[in-house]
């Protein structure tokens, strides 16, 4: 299968989207149609309709019909991002919120739950305080230092760097891991994430190998 027909992605990461539709599985074709347009940019649409069980003809006529049970479909959305906000007591933004509902089977998109939030005014409450990146303390291994602080790199893709920092947002503190090509000076790579840890960073180094060329 090629990367066309997986959203973009290899076909190794194809299993992503049919481990976490499972609770989808068991919803109304509406609302598996709904999923499927909240992620057409990330998945191809005839891959989706064959994972959910449902004809990619249904979906386009689906589209084509008036909004009502399209409506529907996102007011269901929109309770079950409500009940997860009001469980976590108000402090959970678009990213947790997305992140629990995937968890629980329901497929969607930090954008999706970001506009279902946005358009009914829930905003989530975090307290502000500094988040420590860097803990030099420890008995771990320490990497070496192969530029010895030389940054400048004749051709491309011979010299990558990367880094990980914590940015304030209306989500509250994030942790962002960025790799940067140093002989473009382009950010090849990035992913953020509530928690840093090895996987948010191995995230980011993937996209950066992917979009290398």
């Amino acid at each position: 299968m090629s990367q066309a027909e997986t959203g973009g992605w290899p076909s190794g990461r194809r299993g992503i989207f049919s481990k976490k539709s499972g609770g989808v599985l068991r919803q109304t074709t509406e609302v598996k149609y709904a999923m499927i347009q909240s992620l057409e940019a990330e998945f191809a649409v005839a891959l989706m309709c064959r994972l959910l069980s449902v004809s990619r003809s249904g979906y386009y006529q689906w589209r084509k019909r008036p909004p009502l049970l399209r409506q529907q479909a996102r007011k269901d959305l929109a309770n079950e991002v409500k009940r997860v906000f009001d469980a976590e007591k108000g402090r959970a933004g678009s990213i947790r919120i997305a992140k629990r509902l995937n968890d629980e089977g329901y497929r969607t998109s930090r954008n999706t739950v970001a506009g279902i939030m946005k358009s009914r005014g829930w905003r989530a409450k975090a307290a502000r305080k500094y988040k420590a990146t860097t803990h030099s303390n420890h008995n771990l291994p320490v990497a070496p230092n192969r530029l010895e602080q030389d940054f400048e790199a004749p051709v491309k893709n011979q010299k990558w760097v990367s880094d990980i920092t914590c940015i304030w947002t209306g989500e509250g503190w994030l942790y962002l891991a960025v790799v940067l090509e140093l002989f473009s000076r382009k950010v090849l790579g990035w992913a953020i994430a509530e928690r840093m840890t090895a996987t948010r960073v191995c995230d980011a180094l993937t996209m950066a190998l992917w979009r290398r060329h």
